[in-house]
């Protein structure tokens, strides 16, 4: 192995050590403990050991955001491709999303710390394209297999992110963890939802 394939692979492993790390703090203490200086001194390197693989903090935070949504993505493709029918895949893609919230909160919290993605965000990380593509394409064949041609599938795509968005908002900030109301709440929001794109 030549001295720049060493190098390069001596920064990607210093990179992953830095991302490790950083996991850790979040699990441990939260996402607003994560610094820089905390990270290297996890790490036992100087902090402009740091900055060389990621400029910010927020760099850092990007780099869990786009995890979480090619996991969520991931999620939602397994769910979806289990159903033929629109109304059934969107039930399906809502209660994937639910439990991906809720299975992996910390990536959610942080994927969403600022609401619904804006369609920029979209367009700049493949990963939210991918979570966007998917439900966009079941609401575009329950539009095209239902009577409401007009409907405007972007719109409905806010929408039912919207819903799913608030819905699990509500749930993480109650105190009082209905899990089983606040699936029955889901299911009579993904219904009224279908009934409403479809009719």
């Amino acid at each position: 192995m030549g001295i720049l394939e060493r190098k390069q692979r001596q920064m990607e492993e210093t990179r992953n050590t830095i991302l490790e790390q950083s996991w850790q703090i979040v699990e441990e203490e939260g996402w607003q403990a994560l610094s820089i200086r905390k990270i290297a001194e996890a790490i036992e390197y100087s902090t402009p050991v740091v900055y060389k693989h990621f400029e910010s903090k927020d760099a850092i935070i990007e780099e869990f955001t786009k995890q979480g949504f090619g996991l969520l993505a991931e999620k939602l493709k397994n769910a979806k491709i289990q159903h033929d029918q629109p109304d059934q895949q969107l039930i399906a893609i809502s209660h994937a999303y639910w439990n991906f919230a809720f299975n992996h909160a910390k990536h959610y919290q942080i994927m969403f710390g600022l609401g619904i993605p804006t369609c920029e965000m979209i367009h700049g990380i493949d990963e939210m394209k991918k979570v966007n593509d998917l439900m966009l394409s079941s609401i575009e064949y329950a539009i095209e297999s239902g009577k409401n041609l007009d409907a405007d599938s972007h719109l409905k795509l806010r929408t039912f992110w919207s819903i799913l968005h608030g819905l699990v908002a509500i749930e993480m900030l109650s105190a009082r963890n209905c899990a089983d109301t606040a699936l029955q709440t889901l299911d009579d929001a993904m219904e009224g939802f279908i009934k409403a794109l479809t009719t």
